[in-house]
């Protein structure tokens, strides 16, 4: 049955938040960010900050966080590797193998969780595949036939470009898409627009779905995701999301705003 979402956003009570696009545009803060923890802080609603790069790490988001004079906690964080690595703890025993693709971040949250990573191609659990700013033929060899002698294919998160400031990047999305097409093995994806992260994300918070408000600048993954998860969403034009976009798109969220001071106003009820 379907959950009854918000009304009205004064009536949130809780977040989940995205990052990039939200509370930074490359390495620049955007307006507001300072006053609008200052505001949750104040009326404690209690948050998540969710993203789907599985290159970031908790501790990482706090430091840049305070360069801004932000205060948040490494447990109000969540990260796509942070996610897979949970994810996987439900579905392998402890101490299952796993060929990873990935940087530093993901391999992390993986150890931490557990398992054992090897750079074999045969008799492992699970393929992970996460953003590789090193990825290669090899790389991408190794976890096809690893998948096609029986592991279980898992992908951080579906974006198909990453940002850079000449423009954009193949992203993890176009990675686990060659893997797809060389195996016909669909993924389990773990990060937005799939719900798991979310549903993460409101275990932590502890607040019931239909109280929870997805704050995010990407229709495709923030705002759908939040539709698969069954929570209400806000669209902040401040990212790569135009008005124009979203007039356009059939992927609809419940309100649209221009960033960060409007969303502060509209949770204290201005």
């Amino acid at each position: 049955m379907a959950t009854r979402k918000l009304d009205r956003i004064k009536d949130t009570q809780a977040l989940n938040i995205d990052m990039d696009g939200v509370l930074w545009r490359g390495r620049t803060f955007l307006p507001g960010v300072m006053e609008f923890f200052t505001a949750l802080r104040q009326q404690s609603l209690p948050f998540i900050l969710a993203t789907n790069n599985s290159t970031a790490t908790p501790q990482g988001v706090v430091e840049r966080l305070a360069g801004s004079g932000v205060q948040v906690l490494p447990q109000e964080v969540l990260t796509s590797s942070l996610a897979t690595a949970s994810y996987l703890r439900e579905q392998l025993e402890p101490g299952a193998t796993l060929h990873v693709v990935g940087e530093l971040a993901l391999q992390d949250a993986l150890r931490s969780a557990g398992f054992i990573l090897t750079g074999e191609s045969h008799h492992v659990d699970a393929v992970v595949v996460g953003f590789d700013r090193n990825i290669s033929w090899e790389k991408l060899t190794k976890a096809a036939l690893a998948i096609q002698f029986g592991a279980l294919f898992v992908g951080t998160n579906p974006d198909k470009s990453f940002p850079i400031e000449e423009g954009q990047a193949p992203g993890n999305g176009a990675f686990i898409t060659a893997i797809e097409v060389t195996t016909k093995v669909k993924p389990v994806i773990v990060g937005k627009p799939e719900p798991l992260l979310y549903q993460q994300a409101a275990e932590r918070l502890q607040v019931p779905t239909e109280g929870i408000l997805v704050v995010g600048d990407r229709l495709e993954t923030d705002i759908l995701g939040a539709q698969h998860a069954r929570m209400a969403s806000v669209l902040l034009l401040s990212g790569v999301t135009s008005a124009d976009d979203a007039a356009a798109s059939e992927i609809k969220a419940e309100w649209i705003l221009e960033g960060l001071p409007a969303l502060q106003l509209a949770l204290e009820g201005a």
